[in-house]
């Protein structure tokens, strides 16, 4: 497949606002609507657009206190890192989870409605988790730059 200067712009458009028409994106890209749809469909089916999803404002549903959670297995077998990675992917307040190098194994990023939210989260689910060794936790203060945006 061919990936040209349309197709990047026309990725910037999508991430923007994906719901915008092919008739709005082909008068952006001085393309016909047809034209359009067939480079969205390619991009698709090529794996260049993973899935279409709304942003939801965290403010509005509750959940505004975030925190980065850095995680330290006991050891670093096979059998620990998948269970944990098993494990924590059912936790419904991790957005992300990062396996990473450095002097932690993992990053999480947590959303919960507050402290006390957060408290729970770290007894009743997060340290129930086997094989965590250690954890160390940072909250955002303030929220400086957040985009789900690539650029080309």
């Amino acid at each position: 497949m061919i990936f040209d200067a349309i197709d990047k712009k026309l990725l910037e458009y999508l991430q923007q606002d994906s719901k915008q028409t092919n008739k709005e994106l082909s008068n952006k890209l001085n393309l016909s609507v047809t034209a359009v749809y067939e480079r969205i469909k390619k991009l698709e089916k090529e794996g260049f657009v993973n899935k279409y999803v709304a942003l939801v404002n965290k403010d509005q549903v509750d959940k505004s206190f975030v925190a980065f959670c850095h995680i330290k297995l006991i050891q670093h077998t096979q059998d620990y890192v998948v269970k944990f990675e098993k494990e924590v992917t059912n936790l419904n307040e991790v957005l992300e989870c990062y396996h990473i190098s450095g002097d932690y194994d993992y990053l999480l990023k947590v959303l919960v409605k507050d402290m006390v939210a957060f408290r729970e989260f770290m007894v009743k689910k997060l340290t129930s988790i086997n094989h965590i060794g250690s954890t160390h936790s940072m909250f955002v203060i303030n929220e400086v730059k957040h985009t789900t945006a690539i650029n080309f």
